[in-house]
């Protein structure tokens, strides 16, 4: 943890998003050999395309998981991870570009998103950060899926750490946006300075009945000032909003943007099948895989900064910093420079 901030916990910094610039750290061993040379893209508009084929259901550990698929069956896969209060439109321009690299994209929604639900009514509505985990190695397990890139952001990215850390011999490579994000309840027991205290306003909100209560009610408008808050350049129009808010409306999605936010702050306790897992994490575990983390110019979220995390990356890795006023939902408002990530780092 550095004097600034929690590597659990983001930190809200201004900047802002869409071209990738030159690597900050290059892509290497850990002795500091070059990378190799990553497969060019074809340019993509942010916002070209709109949605995903007809959404698959898939019945995987205490889930049916809704997703959506693209590229060949046969494609080396790729499982892309949303945040929150986001959802899988997040990647509706990254999945055509994998695709058409012959990727196999996997893009589900997360517990409490979308299609997403619970198979029994008796399973708590458990938001912390070791069910998320689990929950991706039960849908690889579920669709036969040895091993895969994963990559993501905000909750979809430390879900995505968690696996390469705990299970890296089912991870190719890793893509993070805001890098290493695992965390745990002792860490956050931490105070941070006010400034940044002031960035997590949301996190006390729903500590009390009041919060819950206002999620409840407000939730698009709420989601809605998260995306301007976080992403303060991004010029996002209504349908695009409204296409993401729409997998706000699962019947469990309250109760476990709730858990998450309570959990993290000792408020709110996870399930004991977790708690073995939530002590590797607690230690901070290396990652071993390749790994690629990207920072949006313009991040308006909480987040590390990269010098804080390098040194958990034991593998090739590399960091690259997004340009042109990119923000927190960085897949969405730079897709190119995000499959790009996702290509090169699948080459390793």
């Amino acid at each position: 943890m550095s004097d600034n901030i929690n590597l659990g916990r983001r930190r809200f910094l201004g900047a802002a998003a869409t071209t990738l610039a030159a690597a900050q750290f290059a892509l290497a061993g850990p002795a500091g050999a070059q990378s190799g040379n990553a497969k060019p893209v074809t340019a993509i508009k942010p916002g070209t395309h709109t949605s995903f084929p007809a959404i698959k259901q898939i019945n995987a550990g205490a889930l049916n998981v809704g997703y959506a698929e693209a590229g060949p069956a046969d494609g080396p896969p790729v499982i892309l991870l949303h945040g929150w209060p986001y959802d899988i439109h997040a990647f509706v321009d990254v999945a055509p570009i994998l695709a058409s690299a012959g990727f196999r994209v996997i893009v589900p929604h997360l517990r409490g998103y979308g299609t997403t639900r619970f198979l029994s009514s008796d399973t708590p509505r458990n938001g912390q950060q070791g069910a998320l985990a689990v929950d991706v190695i039960d849908l690889m397990d579920a669709l036969r899926i040895e091993k895969a890139v994963i990559a993501g952001f905000d909750w979809g990215a430390r879900t995505a750490d968690i696996v390469a850390a705990i299970w890296p011999q089912r991870v190719k490579a890793l893509v993070a946006v805001s890098g290493y994000l695992i965390g745990s309840q002792q860490a956050n027991k931490a105070p941070l300075p006010p400034k940044a205290e002031l960035s997590w306003w949301y996190q006390y909100y729903f500590t009390t009945e009041r919060g819950r209560a206002g999620y409840e009610k407000y939730t698009r408008d709420f989601a809605r000032l998260i995306w301007q808050t976080a992403s303060p350049k991004w010029n996002f129009d209504d349908a695009t909003f409204e296409r993401s808010a729409a997998s706000l409306d699962n019947p469990d999605h309250v109760a476990i943007s709730i858990h998450n936010y309570r959990w993290r702050l000792s408020l709110a306790e996870g399930e004991a099948k977790y708690d073995d897992l939530e002590k590797r994490l607690a230690a901070f575990p290396v990652i071993s895989v390749p790994s690629i983390t990207l920072e949006g110019d313009a991040n308006g979220a909480p987040h590390p900064d990269p010098a804080a995390y390098a040194k958990k990356f034991s593998g090739r890795y590399a960091h690259r910093l997004i340009t042109g006023g990119i923000g927190h939902n960085l897949p969405q408002e730079a897709p190119q420079a995000f499959a790009e990530a996702v290509i090169e780092i699948a080459g390793y």
